[in-house]
């Protein structure tokens, strides 16, 4: 179960080479985190939408996570839930024993909103 409750949908994973997926999801344009940041401009927190690939990473592994360091985390632009909330990710997987390192694009409409390297720990 993820901490972002009502935040987004999951619509699809595929499997689309060996160790990559491609993720869609929509976003939740009403969720409560949208009134805070910001009232009149929401944004979707770069926070959770690191959060959105760890949880979409913990299914498609079957495992939980623990991140354990986040690298070339480069916010590309502002992804407004209520302009664009249909979202792709692009999720490529390397394991080695008990950790994973996962790249990860996100995108909407043809732009690159989120490109980041992260490592996680099997727990």
């Amino acid at each position: 179960m993820s901490i972002l409750n009502g935040f987004y949908t999951l619509n699809s994973c595929q499997q689309s080479d060996g160790d990559s997926y491609t993720a869609l999801v929509t976003l939740n344009k009403s969720h409560d985190i949208f009134k805070g940041h910001f009232p009149g401009n929401p944004v979707a927190p770069g926070v959770c939408m690191m959060q959105i690939v760890k949880d979409i990473s913990e299914k498609i592994l079957e495992r939980k996570l623990f991140l354990t360091t986040a690298n070339n985390v480069k916010f590309m632009a502002i992804i407004n839930p209520e302009e664009t909330p249909e979202l792709s990710l692009e999720l490529e997987f390397k394991e080695e024993g008990d950790a994973v390192r996962v790249k990860n694009i996100t995108s909407f409409g043809g732009t690159i909103a989120l490109k980041m390297s992260v490592h996680y720990k099997k727990i």
